[in-house]
């Protein structure tokens, strides 16, 4: 049998968006080569249309250095990095973007800009990321959230980060996500919380709070994403051994699992935060090209559902309303 061949699940992803108008994009303060590059090759690559978002003779200059062409690209002078921000938030609440890009700014800055009550754009969902990892040996997209938003996330707001992930497996062509919600074992016991908080969340689907997928746990991560291993518990579950969300019970945890994924066994990570009016792109210094490059498409197919489904609902009020 031949060997798996690395890094084919982003390749379809980016595949999948060339048929897709590329999607407005903030790109918000980049002012390093990572950032700046990363927003011109997507841009090359038809993933997105790129406002650039800050000190823009500092970006210019930047541009220069690095022999890339903004001539097409529209840039919004802001002083700093917080003005960066907000801008390009007030971009997206006037219809401007679809959008956001974080650039060489510090996550928390840029969301923190999102989620102001008065001028921001948060939903009644709650904030949360997901990597969509390309794990060689694992015969499928591998999404871990949430590792870099939410540290000790409550039920409720476990619920929440559930619900984001299934809406972007949605939009990436999964019908029926499988959600593993991991802890340290199979069982139920007051001793473990998060085995709690896993059985509370199946209860939550089999009642319908929470829909969309098949959700069980709590699960071990070996018997979540290794069908020998759920054989060898004895674990009769749709999900154990086939899972595409993996739940995880807190950010270290999460963090770690995406960390040893990507170095111990040759992973990328894309990665997005969803909850808001438009998809979050969060990319990190330590990405290559190919992650960049997934990030964007993620988004670029999670904008363009968000603007099906929008225009869907729209119709209906339409017809309730003629």
């Amino acid at each position: 049998m031949s060997e798996p061949r690395p890094h084919r699940h982003y390749d379809a992803l980016i595949a999948s968006c060339r048929a897709l108008t590329p999607v407005r994009t903030a790109v918000v303060h980049p002012c390093d080569e990572v950032s700046l590059r990363g927003a011109v090759e997507a841009s090359e690559a038809g993933l997105i249309v790129p406002t650039l978002i800050g000190p823009e003779g500092r970006i210019r200059r930047l541009a220069a250095s690095l022999e890339l062409d903004l001539a097409a690209f529209r840039v919004v002078d802001a002083p700093h990095s917080h003005a960066a921000a907000a801008k390009a938030v007030e971009l997206v609440r006037a219809g401007e973007a679809d959008a956001l890009m974080k650039g060489s700014l510090h996550t928390d800055e840029l969301l923190e800009e999102v989620v102001r009550k008065d001028t921001g754009i948060r939903t009644e969902r709650r904030l949360s990321h997901v990597f969509i990892m390309d794990v060689p040996t694992y015969p499928k997209p591998l999404f871990i959230t949430d590792a870099a938003v939410n540290i000790f996330p409550t039920l409720e707001q476990k619920a929440d980060i559930v619900r984001n992930a299934i809406e972007l497996a949605h939009a990436l062509g999964i019908a029926l996500p499988k959600v593993a919600v991991l802890s340290a074992l199979e069982t139920v016991t007051s001793k473990i919380p998060s085995t709690l908080d896993a059985a509370a969340l199946c209860k939550m689907a089999d009642r319908g709070q929470i829909g969309g997928a098949i959700i069980d746990g709590p699960l071990a991560f070996d018997n979540a994403i290794s069908e020998q291993a759920a054989a060898i518990k004895h674990l009769n579950s749709p999900v154990a051994g086939d899972a595409d969300i993996l739940l995880v019970p807190d950010l270290e945890a999460g963090n770690m699992l995406a960390k040893e994924l990507t170095y111990l066994a040759k992973a990328d990570a894309a990665g997005i935060v969803l909850g808001a009016r438009v998809p979050i792109i969060l990319t990190s210094r330590a990405d290559n090209e190919r992650a960049r490059m997934a990030s964007c498409a993620v988004a670029a197919l999670y904008a363009h559902r968000n603007r099906v489904v929008t225009q869907a609902l729209d119709a209906i009020w339409d017809i309730q309303h003629a």
